[in-house]
């Protein structure tokens, strides 16, 4: 099984690469329009500002060819933020692939900002994605803004209010939390993308 993972200078690349391999995958490191296009499946993963991935991607020049790909995509931490219309981090705008804007998460005295740690996972929609993800089951989440909660929702955390923590648009999904550390709910949401058809 060949997947290829973005290689873009805004995710933790190699942790992504050995969850996969764990899974008997054959991650592959991209970072063309050309290489994009070619792929089966693509992980776009993300840590830090949305601005500065942003940046990223259309230094690259591969904004376009992520917003054509039709094969399954799935966006990881940052990465699911990125698939949304805009951000208030640097009031950027992103993909444009699900409609909504990322804002930023207020803190109160028992949770703070950034959501850092174990939540659990509410599933509000079956999806091929979340195929044997039981109700409850804990995910691993570090991130300081919030998608808009809406129609593209899958799964959520409470966190003060529900935090979408898996959406999907037609080919493309997103994870908030990140799969590569979520121990068993993440290796069985990276293999259900794995298995997904092409």
């Amino acid at each position: 099984m060949t997947v290829a993972v973005l290689a873009y200078g805004a995710g933790n690349l190699a942790s992504v690469q050995f969850a996969l391999e764990r899974l008997g995958a054959s991650p592959r490191m991209v970072s063309t329009p050309d290489e994009i296009a070619g792929a089966e499946r693509l992980i776009l993963p993300g840590v830090g500002a949305a601005g500065y991935a942003m940046a990223r991607l259309e230094a690259l020049g591969v904004t376009e060819a992520i917003r054509a790909f039709t094969r399954p995509l799935l966006g990881v931490c940052l990465g699911q933020q990125l698939l949304f219309d805009s951000s208030e981090e640097g009031d950027v705008p992103l993909l444009g692939l699900i409609p909504g804007r990322v804002v930023q998460m207020r803190p109160a005295p028992d949770r703070p900002v950034p959501h850092m740690g174990w939540s659990r996972l509410t599933v509000e929609q079956d999806d091929p994605l979340l195929e044997g993800v039981e109700r409850g089951a804990y995910a691993y989440f570090v991130h300081g803004f919030a998608c808009p909660d809406g129609p593209a929702t899958l799964a959520h955390a409470d966190y003060g209010g529900p935090i979408p923590a898996v959406v999907r648009r037609d080919n493309r999904w997103g994870c908030q939390f990140h799969p590569e550390r979520s121990a068993e709910t993440g290796a069985r949401v990276l293999k259900n993308f794995l298995e997904l058809p092409a």
